[in-house]
């Protein structure tokens, strides 16, 4: 991997491509990354470019943190993030990650946390079918049956069963970038991104698999 940046959720609009044809995009805000620390295969036993992202109140911000930062040089930072980047000696402590690191067209991979739904039933967590909604039915939105009680006597891993719904990492991938606002720091993603507004978003070129 040699391209990676954070970002945060702006939200959804859609543009018009060249051709005319309407496209849904979703509008991430990629403010410079500061690269706070370069880890080398000599010093730390692999090679890695650490960067922070977003504003923070001085008062927020631990005495360990506080002297990582100005050890960097760097004002102080909400998120940090490591990237093992394969040309991670190309970067230096101080230097500035910007949108312009992908281009128009380009593959990424986000990853992001999703929206949280609470307690679901199985119905809306997994998408299972109802029962009959006719008088005299006692099967409804139940999930169904758990097995026997006999053989094999348990309810086996991966049983779909209401419970906590959404506030999970999720990544999408192969996403395209529809367009880049180089002035702004705006990249244009293609389609859906998980999180909410605001939510901290990992954008990473889409590395392909060898044959």
């Amino acid at each position: 991997m040699k391209k990676a940046i954070l970002a945060t959720k702006v939200g959804m609009t859609q543009i018009f491509g060249e051709n005319g044809t309407l496209i849904p995009v979703t509008v991430l805000q990629a403010a410079p990354n500061v690269v706070t620390q370069v880890k080398t295969v000599e010093n730390d036993g692999y090679a890695a470019v650490q960067v922070g992202f977003g504003e923070i109140r001085d008062v927020l911000v631990n005495k360990p943190r506080k002297g990582h930062f100005a050890k960097a040089g760097v004002a102080n930072k909400r998120f940090l993030k490591e990237f093992r980047f394969e040309n991670a000696e190309e970067y230096t402590v101080g230097s500035e990650i910007k949108a312009d690191i992908f281009t128009e067209g380009e593959r990424i991979d986000a990853t992001g946390i999703t929206k949280g739904k609470g307690f679901q039933g199985a119905i809306k967590r997994h998408g299972l079918s109802r029962g009959p909604m006719k008088h005299g039915s006692k099967y409804h939105r139940h999930a169904g049956s758990n097995g026997p009680a006999t053989t094999p006597g348990r309810v086996f891993p991966g049983k779909h069963m209401p419970g906590q719904m959404g506030n999970v990492k999720a990544t999408v991938q192969n996403l395209e970038i529809a367009k880049i606002d180089v002035e702004n720091n705006l990249i244009l993603v293609k389609g859906a991104v998980p999180g909410s507004k605001k939510a901290l978003i990992v954008l990473k070129e889409t590395v392909k698999k060898a044959n």
